[in-house]
């Protein structure tokens, strides 16, 4: 009974944490995969983790690494899921491009010159 309490299934603490909406896309992921535990990669849902393994996924279109801090008894609300982690994940830079001074539209005349310049032909 000591050992319910200090591991859970790696799916059903995605689903606490709120990574997924339903834990059947959390058994999904882990189906597949492409999660790492401290590093090995487990395909197994009923993978046993515990407080202080690292966790690498991938979550729409950029790779998570969290850290379990705690295991959930239930999946409650936000605030209690986002204590249950530690997010490593890298701070990613926002794509910014220099000739995007207008929100759409065509290019004006200076904005056609900046870009010949960028280019190299002129």
């Amino acid at each position: 009974m000591s050992e319910a309490a200090d591991s859970l299934r790696l799916d059903k603490w995605l689903w606490h944490a709120r990574f997924f909406k339903s834990r059947g896309l959390a058994t999904a992921l882990v189906k597949s995969g492409r999660i790492r535990v401290d590093g090995t990669p487990v395909s197994k849902p009923s993978r046993s983790i515990s407080p202080g393994v690292v966790l690498t996924f991938p979550k729409e279109d950029e790779v998570r690494i969290v850290k379990v801090l705690g295991l959930g008894v239930r999946r409650g609300p936000a605030p209690e899921a986002q204590a249950l982690y530690e997010d490593l994940t890298p701070a990613r830079e926002p794509k910014i491009n220099p000739l995007e001074h207008r929100v759409g539209g065509r290019p004006t005349k200076k904005d056609r010159r900046d870009m010949d310049i960028l280019k190299g032909s002129r």
